[in-house]
C-alpha cells in the first residue's frame, strides 16, 4: 500500500473540534466522493459514504470520529487575551507554551500562543504543582479588547493547536501532526470505501465519522439511528506504552507492531463474536495486532453497542504516543496494517458470517 501522505496531511492539518467540523466534513467528501454512491449526515453532523455491495447484504459501518481535541473563545479580557475552556481531555502541563490557531466566524485564521505567569514569579511551593488550567491565557498580539473584536473574534470561535504534519527526520517510519486522534481513523474509513467499491463486497458498506467524540461519544449515538448497521466498528487511536517510563501496565502496545484490538474499555466490552472474527482473519493474513485493555477511556464502539437492539461493535485502534497533545507520534506501518484489516473485515462480511458473529456473542 502505498502512503496517500497528501491526504494524510490535508485531514490532519484542517481544524475541527466538536461542534464545529464542517472544514474536516469537506475534505472527507473531497477524497471520498469517487467511492461512494451518496452521502449521509445526520443531525450532529456525523458523515458517511454509502457503497452497496450486494443490497441484502448486512449493514457495516466503519467509523473514524472529526473532531479533535482543542478549545473555545471563553473570554476576552480588556487587554486583548483570551481565556479558553477545553474540548476534550487535556492535562494542563502540555497546554503552556504552544501555539494555536483561532478560526472566527467568517473563517479568517488568527494565530496565537499559550502562556502563564513565568516561574520566575512563582512561589518555590507554586512551581512544584501543576498549573491550573484556568491560569492559561492566550497571546494573539493584541493590544485591547476592541481590537479582538474588530478582528472579528468572538466567544464561542475554535480554538485548535498548530503543527505542521511531517515525518519525523529522513527514511523515518514515525510521523508527527496534531490530530492524529482521530483523523487516522478518518483516512483508513477512506481507503476502505475506496477498497469496497474497487474490489467488491457482500455488503451495504457506509464509511464514515461521527462528531462530537472527545465530549462524550455523542455522535456514535445518533448516527446508528440514520445507519442501522448489523456490524459496527470503530476505527480510532490508543495509547502507546513504548516511551520511557511507562509500564506494560499502563500501556504495553508498541509502535509498528500492529492496530490495537480494544478487548475492553470504560464504555464497552468487545463483542466476542466479532473479535474472533477480526482475528481469525488477520491471523490467516498474517496482519500484526495488539490486544489492548482501557480502563480510564472510550471510544465510539461504546455508543454503537447499545444502541438500537444492541449492535455487535469493537474498536480498532492505531496506535499513537502522547495522545491529547499539540504533537502526536504514529507509525506508518501501523495505518497500513490497520487498512488491510479492515479491508479484510470488507472482503470477509457477508450474511452467513454475520449469523455466526452474533451466535459467538
Amino acid at each position: 500500500m502505498e502512503l496517500n501522505m497528501d491526504m494524510l496531511k490535508d485531514l490532519t492539518q484542517v481544524r475541527g473540534i466538536a461542534g464545529n467540523e464542517g472544514q474536516v466534513r469537506k475534505v472527507f467528501k473531497q477524497y471520498a466522493e469517487d467511492y461512494s454512491e451518496e452521502f449521509l449526515e445526520d443531525g450532529l453532523g456525523g458523515i458517511f459514504a454509502k457503497h452497496v455491495g450486494k443490497e441484502d447484504g448486512p449493514r457495516l459501518l466503519i467509523a473514524g470520529h472529526l473532531d479533535e481535541v482543542g478549545f473555545m473563545v471563553k473570554r476576552i479580557t480588556d487587554e486583548g487575551f483570551l481565556t479558553f475552556q477545553t474540548i476534550g481531555g487535556w492535562w494542563s502541563q502540555v497546554v503552556l507554551a504552544q501555539q494555536v490557531e483561532i478560526t472566527t466566524r467568517k473563517g479568517k485564521v488568527f494565530h496565537g500562543v499559550t502562556g502563564s505567569k513565568p516561574p520566575h514569579v512563582l512561589t518555590p511551593e507554586a512551581r512544584k504543582k501543576p498549573i491550573d488550567m484556568d491560569d492559561i491565557f492566550i497571546d494573539i498580539g493584541a493590544t485591547s479588547k476592541d481590537q479582538v473584536l474588530e478582528w472579528g473574534i468572538r466567544q464561542g470561535d475554535m480554538i485548535t493547536p498548530y503543527i505542521e504534519t511531517r515525518r519525523m527526520n529522513e527514511d523515518s517510519p514515525f510521523l508527527l501532526a496534531k490530530a492524529w486522534d482521530n483523523r487516522i481513523g478518518m483516512a483508513v474509513a477512506i481507503e476502505a470505501l475506496k477498497f469496497g467499491k474497487e474490489q467488491g463486497h457482500q455488503s451495504v458498506l457506509f464509511s464514515g465519522a461521527n462528531a462530537q467524540e472527545e465530549i462524550g461519544l455523542r455522535g456514535a449515538k445518533v448516527a446508528p439511528n440514520l445507519i442501522k448497521p448489523d456490524i459496527a466498528i470503530a476505527v480510532d487511536t490508543g495509547a502507546a506504552g513504548d516511551t520511557p517510563g511507562m509500564t506494560a501496565k499502563e500501556a504495553d502496545s508498541k509502535l509498528g507492531k500492529g492496530p490495537q484490538i480494544m478487548v475492553y474499555d470504560a464504555t464497552m466490552v468487545g463483542h466476542k463474536g466479532l473479535r474472533e472474527f477480526i482475528t481469525d482473519i488477520a491471523d490467516e493474513a498474517n496482519i500484526p495486532y495488539q490486544f489492548a485493555f482501557m480502563p480510564g477511556g472510550g471510544t465510539d464502539a461504546g455508543s454503537f453497542h447499545i444502541a438500537q437492539t444492541g449492535i455487535p461493535s469493537i474498536c480498532i485502534a492505531v496506535p499513537v504516543r502522547y495522545l491529547h497533545c499539540h504533537t502526536t507520534v504514529i507509525h506508518e506501518d501501523d495505518y497500513k496494517y490497520t487498512v488491510q484489516l479492515v479491508n479484510k473485515i470488507i472482503e470477509k462480511l457477508d450474511a452467513a458470517t454475520l449469523e455466526e458473529i452474533r451466535k459467538n456473542a
